[in-house]
């Protein structure tokens, strides 16, 4: 409680001297109102972790540390409220890249880089039983893709392997323990953020070759197709997203975008206090959460930011 009270007094004298001396940029008056402060760092440093909320907790499986981007098995729930990490069983192998979902009461890590190289293995966590158990494989291995939940099912989207980016959606159906295809995405695509919004998938950015993406993409489950979206202000890979009530918010090292429902816009908001990349976002209680990450210099970090955010 002290630190964050000295983080919060420490943010809002920043601005404080930054307004004095006009150098105010992208999201000052946000920044004002709602600084972003420190919590709970985690106990390690990791990047490229696979993480999901569950009853407003989150849970953060594996990743990578150290400039030979070394597996982690390592996993463990953050409690926003109590602002508290906690140690859980690991990863069955060390996984790196992959992504997570929750659905029925679990959570489920899907694909990645393994140690047998990009990765098709799905494991499931039961947190009433701190234990994990495997699921039907992915169709073909992915990382650097996107995984969510959508009713009763998991929606995998795009990713790379074998030295490129896919279009595919993979949609895994838990009562049968199967996987079936859906529309593709309308181009190749990874490193990409995605998020379910008023019941419908949005993939926002991303990377395709040597090309940053400011596109934004909307899938409609119940029609299986996919529209274009309002375009990022800039363009952003290896972000991460949330939804808070009506808006989107996305982050990536410098660049902090939110998505306003209400004015079908993108505004720019406060700079985090460390930038990041391979980075993972949550919106819990009404605050907004940065978790982890590998900084711009190439270190990766165990910080976790957060600020408060309007749910309307």
């Amino acid at each position: 409680m002290v630190r964050a009270l000295v983080a919060a007094v420490a943010a809002a004298a920043a601005v404080a001297l930054a307004a004095a001396l006009g150098t105010l940029g992208p999201g000052a008056e946000e920044a004002e109102a709602a600084p972003w402060t420190r919590a709970q760092s985690m106990s390690q440093r990791r990047s490229y972790i696979a993480a999901a909320e569950l009853g407003a907790r989150v849970y953060a499986a594996g990743g990578m540390v150290g400039e030979t981007g070394r597996r982690l098995r390592t996993f463990q729930r953050f409690d926003p409220a109590a602002d508290t990490w906690t140690t859980l069983t690991p990863l069955p192998e060390p996984i790196r890249a992959a992504e997570a979902a929750a659905l029925g009461g679990e959570i489920y890590v899907i694909g990645g880089d393994d140690s047998d190289g990009n990765g098709t293995d799905v494991y499931v966590y039961d947190p009433g039983r701190d234990a994990w158990s495997s699921r039907a494989p992915l169709p073909e291995p992915r990382f650097n893709h996107a995984a969510v939940a959508v009713g009763n099912r998991i929606y995998v989207l795009g990713g790379f392997a074998g030295g490129e980016e896919h279009d595919d959606v993979f949609v895994y159906e838990p009562d049968s323990d199967s996987w079936s295809g859906a529309a593709p995405l309308p181009r190749p695509n990874h490193a990409f953020g995605a998020v379910v919004f008023r019941g419908e998938i949005w993939m926002i950015g991303g990377r395709r070759g040597e090309e940053l993406l400011r596109e934004v993409w909307i899938y409609d489950p119940a029609g299986d197709r996919w529209r274009r979206g309002p375009a990022l202000p800039e363009p952003m890979e290896l972000l991460g997203a949330a939804v808070a009530g009506e808006e989107i918010h996305a982050v990536w090292e410098h660049v902090y975008q939110i998505y306003d429902a209400r004015t079908g816009q993108w505004r720019s908001g406060p700079r985090s206090l460390v930038t990041r990349h391979g980075l993972s976002v949550f919106a819990v209680g009404g605050s907004l959460y940065t978790i982890g990450g590998c900084t711009t210099d190439l270190r990766d970090s165990q910080v976790v930011e957060t600020r408060e955010v309007a749910v309307r």
